[in-house]
This record gives structure tokens, C-alpha cells and sequence, in this order.
């Protein structure tokens, strides 16, 4: 029983110990920040086969670069 307390406790530790790194780690290094003024846009009816176009402005207000990797439409 005794075995199965000290087993336990040291698990505890071990998984705060990493949790609290882990937090500590993410708040150390800031990074970029997308914001997005507009975040939603709808298109007026138009004919079928007519182009349509809007561009959507993405602003960075962290202090690292910010990298778009991939865009998805939706």
C-alpha cells in the first residue's frame, strides 16, 4: 500500500512538473498573432460565371513573423 502511495505522488509531480514547463515554455516566446479586421464577407448575388474577388487583410500584432502556410476556403 505504502509502495502504491509513493508510485502515485511521484506520477503527480511528474505530470505537474511537465505541465508547468510546458505553460512556462509557450509564455517565454511569443510569436506571431494573426488578427483578422473582417472575418466574415458575403458575396452579392451575381450572374452564374461572373468573377467575383475580395481580398481579406490579415495583420500581425505579435513581434515574431508570421508565415501562411496554407488557406482554405470554406
Amino acid at each position: 500500500m505504502k509502495a502504491k502511495t509513493i508510485l502515485l505522488a511521484l506520477l503527480c509531480s511528474i505530470f505537474f512538473t511537465t505541465a508547468f514547463c510546458q505553460a512556462a515554455e509557450q509564455q517565454a516566446v511569443p510569436g506571431p498573432k494573426a488578427v483578422f479586421p473582417e472575418k466574415h464577407f458575403e458575396f452579392p448575388s451575381v450572374l452564374e460565371g461572373t468573377e467575383v474577388r475580395h481580398d481579406f487583410i490579415i495583420q500581425n500584432s505579435g513581434p515574431g513573423i508570421l508565415k501562411i502556410l496554407k488557406v482554405l476556403t470554406g
